[in-house]
């Protein structure tokens, strides 16, 4: 099993001014895909999937913490960051967002960077594995990525049968990084969790609510009159998380972001939505927006309470 596996190529995408000469190293093989810049790696996300990324120059890593795509890139590829003097704070709070390591730029010669890539991918795989075996988000207690995909693959397959309108939100968080920074982890768990209970909060009971990265929800509407209903839903929601949260006696507030899979006009397929949903989060800036009606009267005003 283990020889299978690493036999296997990984499709790497390599982020940096000169991608390395992994051919010959005894961990690959390897397929490099290299990038120029953030903005074509998380197109390039939209477009291919990937077993791991390396994240190779001289931007901050608190730069890094904030790219609008981390989520989406730590889903399913193993992330690994490489620096020239990573600072111990700003590297253990990347590993908290989902990458898989940290690697100063003095170590990273081709065969440790090889070496590093795959045993990440294997510990990804693990993760993988264990997902499916936690259905739920233990933070949360939502449903987990592999739940949700699951519950899509069944619903669609339904959809292919019986016809009609449904879509997938990625809702984006901005500003539970300050909050860590300035009050705690705990203090940005707490804020995390007051937000998908205020998502949860203004949707029907057919909606479901997961957690798809440590800033990211989805939100898949099971059933919509029509796709101009899934705009308005994620209008309202989003007004509602802007709203300020009471967290250790303080109030905090959240940039919002929303992206929008619409099946059967984006895809058919769970993964396919989900990539188009997180891309469109993670390009959209996290501000506030004028709001529209609801559409769909079977969605409740998510008031507040939550605090």
């Amino acid at each position: 099993m283990i020889r299978r596996a690493m036999n296997e190529p990984i499709q790497l995408l390599y982020l940096g001014a000169a991608a390395p000469d992994l051919g010959t190293s005894a961990y690959g093989p390897f397929v490099l895909h290299p990038v120029a810049t953030l903005e074509a790696l998380s197109e390039a996300l939209g477009q291919q999937s990937s077993d791991a990324i390396v994240l190779q120059g001289d931007a901050p890593l608190a730069a890094l913490a904030a790219w609008g795509a981390l989520s989406r890139a730590v889903l399913d590829a193993a992330v690994v960051v490489v620096a020239p003097e990573p600072d111990a704070a700003e590297a253990m709070r990347l590993l908290r967002l989902g990458v898989q390591d940290v690697l100063p730029s003095r170590e990273a010669t081709a065969e440790s960077l090889a070496r590093t890539v795959r045993l990440a991918v294997e510990r990804k795989r693990v993760e993988r594995i264990a997902r499916k075996a936690y259905a739920t988000d233990l933070a949360t207690g939502l449903p987990n990525h592999a739940q949700l995909m699951e519950h899509m693959t069944h619903l669609l397959a339904l959809r292919e049968r019986e016809p009609a309108a449904m879509a997938l939100l990625a809702v984006r968080l901005e500003g539970l990084g300050a909050t860590e920074a300035r009050l705690g982890a705990e203090a940005a768990n707490v804020l995390r969790r007051k937000a998908a209970v205020r998502l949860r909060s203004g949707l029907r009971a057919s909606d479901v609510v997961a957690s798809v990265g440590s800033d990211t929800f989805a939100v898949l509407l099971a059933w919509i009159d029509d796709e101009a209903a899934a705009d308005g839903v994620a209008a309202k929601l989003g007004t509602a998380l802007r709203r300020p949260f009471s967290v250790a006696g303080q109030e905090l507030t959240l940039g919002i972001s929303v992206g929008i899979g619409q099946y059967p006009s984006h895809g058919k397929d769970a993964d396919g939505l989900l990539r188009r949903a997180l891309a469109q989060a993670s390009g959209a800036a996290a501000v506030g927006a004028s709001v529209h009606g609801l559409r769909s009267s079977g969605h409740r005003d998510p008031a507040a309470n939550d605090d």
